[in-house]
This record gives C-alpha cells, structure tokens and sequence, in this order.
C-alpha cells in the first residue's frame, strides 16, 4: 500500500506540474486585430434610470459598434402565457440592421444578466416537467421569428449553463440543454450555436461537446462576501493554451471571449457605488489593461459587457474616459 500510495502521489505531482507548465508559463502570441462588439442588456439601463433606447442608439451611432449580442428575456416577453410582446426585441433587432451590423441572439431561460434566469411571474408554481415544456414553446417562437432576419449570425442557447453555483437558478439539466440545442438545429440548421462557459471556473467541456462556438467570459477584478476584492491571477497565455486544447479535443469551429469584463463587480450594485467604489475593481487603468489582456489573450472576436455602464459613467459623474476609449476601438 506504501508503495501504491508513493507511485500515486508521484503521478499526481507530475500531472500537477504539468498542468501548470501547459497553462501558465509561456509567451502569449497577441492579436491586434480584434473584432470588438457589446453586449447590450435593458436591465441595467432600468436600473440606471436611463431610457434604454437612448443609450442604445448612442452606443450605435456614436461608438458606432458593429457587433452586438442581444438578448430575448423570457420575462420580458412572455409577461402572460402564450401573448408574446417582441416589440423591443424587434426594436434592438432592426436598428442593429439598419446600421449595418450583426446579431448574437441569446435564448432560453438563463441568460445574461443578474439573477441569470428570468422566468416570468405567471410560471411561478409549474413544476420543473412543465417550466421545460413552456420554455421550449418560448424558445420556438423566437427562434422561428429571427430565422430570416440575414444578420443574425449566431444563435446562443442559454448563458453559462455548467456554471450552476452563480445565480438565481435551478439545478442543470443536460438533457434538457440537449433538447433545446437540438430545437434550435431543427428550426434554423443554417445558424451555428454557441454555448457560453465561465473563463475562470469551467473546464470549457460541457460546452465543447455540445456547441459550434464556445463564448468565454473573461474577467479579472472580482468581488465576493468571503474574500472581498480580489484579481484573478491568471496569464494570458493560459486562455491562448485553454483554446487550442480544447479545439484539438473537440469539433469546434472557435472560441470568442463573449463576456470580457469593462465595468465594475463591487460589493453592490453599480448604481449604488461612488464613482471611487466602482474604480476599486474597474478604474480607467484596469479598462485598459482588459483590453489589452484580451489582445494578449489571443480572442479575435470579443464582446465588452458594461456599454451601459459607460453610458451612465458619462451622464452620472461626467467622465467620458471610458466611453471614449471603447469609441476608439469601435
């Protein structure tokens, strides 16, 4: 038993070893050509007090962003069972083509933005069996709405869903992704799918056997009630190293950082920090050096997550850096 246990843990050391050689120790090969685009959520534009469609058409016509994934909140939509309001959805979706540019739609139940799942009131007392059923109906209608709008590009089928310990949500149920991802295929085989995993807690696995595209997020200031404000102390060669493993491992076509941090994670809402409690985990300095990080990271698509943020910034404590700086790269 020594000798199993000796032998054991040599193997394990070198696995170790090893592991931390591939990920973190290297020369990360920087990409100075990236596709930059946004996510753009109603929720904190609400929040913020702000007319969402104000800073929508500014993010259009004054960053002039090119790129952005949208978002059909069940919630938002399906306010009643079976009456479907696509007004603001149609809104969002026909000014990004009238400008020109490209559409990342995000559906199912959990997507973007905190509490991560949005199920409308109605739903409240259905049993799991029959929320699953109700959301399939719910992600038929969108997906048969958009299938013909040319500059959808991408299909996202729920947000992070191997990230079960974040967010207001149930328990994952993979055969159930299973059946939303094969609905979509069914409804719209010409579209590729994208399944978005965390790019720091997540082996990338669970989405890699079931996407076209895998969505990272990239993160690097964070804050949570244990450890209070703390950096991720993760190289970029370690995302670089990341994708090429996981697309020698599995049939991917590739891997875009969907979700790269531009705006704070404090210990409360944005829009109840000073402008110093923001800076604490995303300072003018920290934006730039994510942006950089993604460069160096080796991401030729990536999509920023706080435009509306930026907005706010501007209009709440007259500082257009950050508006300005995304500008620049738009």
């Amino acid at each position: 038993m020594r000798k199993i246990l000796k032998y054991f843990l040599i193997i394990l050391i070198v696995f170790v070893l090893i592991f931390f050689m591939y990920f973190f120790i290297g020369k990360a090969e920087p990409v100075d050509d990236v596709e930059w685009g946004v996510t753009f959520s109603v929720r904190p534009v609400r929040d913020f007090g702000l007319d969402w469609k104000v800073v929508f058409m500014e993010m259009l016509d004054d960053l002039e962003v090119k790129h952005v994934r949208l978002i059909a909140y069940w919630n938002e939509i399906e306010k009643e069972e079976g009456l479907y309001d696509f007004s603001d959805l149609d809104w969002q979706v026909d000014k990004v083509k009238e400008k020109g540019g490209d559409i990342i739609l995000a559906v199912g139940r959990r997507l973007p933005r905190w509490p991560e799942c949005f199920e409308p009131d109605w739903i409240v007392d259905f049993n799991e069996e029959e929320k699953q059923e109700r959301i399939l109906a719910f992600v038929f209608k969108v997906v048969n709405r958009y299938k013909d709008v040319e500059n959808i590009k991408i299909w996202q089928v729920e947000n992070e869903p191997f990230f079960e310990n974040f967010g207001d949500c149930p328990d994952l149920d993979k055969e159930f992704l299973e059946e939303e991802i094969a609905l979509v295929r069914d409804l719209d085989p010409s579209r590729p799918i994208m399944i978005t995993e965390s790019g720091e807690l997540s082996t990338w696995i669970g989405g890699a056997r079931r996407a076209d595209i895998l969505g990272t997020s990239l993160y690097k200031w964070v804050h949570n009630n244990w450890w209070g404000y703390y950096k991720y102390p993760i190289p970029a060669i370690f995302y670089q190293r990341k994708v090429a493993l996981i697309k020698l491992l599995f049939d991917i076509n590739e891997v875009i950082a969907v979700e790269v941090q531009a705006e704070p994670w404090g210990h409360k809402p944005n829009q109840h920090m000073t402008a110093e409690e923001q800076d604490i985990s995303m300072s003018f300095e920290n934006f730039e050096e994510i942006i950089a990080y993604t460069r160096k990271a080796g991401f030729k698509k990536a999509y920023l997550w706080g435009v509306e943020w930026w907005y706010w910034r501007m209009k709440k404590f007259e500082d257009n850096k950050f508006w300005e700086k995304a500008k620049s790269l738009f």
